[in-house]
């Protein structure tokens, strides 16, 4: 998350928010392997599979070069 950050106490950016849910979702994924028929944290995982998606949407069409850093940090695929 603090590769992300523009100041010491950013907790709102795109970039920021989108390393947040990405930790939060590795951890539902981790948690719905052990319990396979959790269906409320696996909607509670949909849920913050779309939030992610559409923060990863603006952070597209707002400033690419963010966004592909961000995205190459993560470790996660550019659509």
């Amino acid at each position: 998350m603090a590769e992300f950050q523009k100041s010491a106490s950013d907790t709102g950016s795109s970039g920021v928010q989108i390393a947040l849910l990405t930790k939060r979702i590795e951890g539902l994924t981790a948690h719905l392997i052990k319990n396979k028929k959790d269906y409320a944290t696996q909607r509670g995982l949909k849920k913050l599979l779309g939030q992610r998606s559409r923060l990863q949407n603006y952070l597209k069409k707002r400033d690419f070069n963010e966004y592909s850093k961000v995205m190459s940090g993560l470790g996660l695929r550019m659509k």
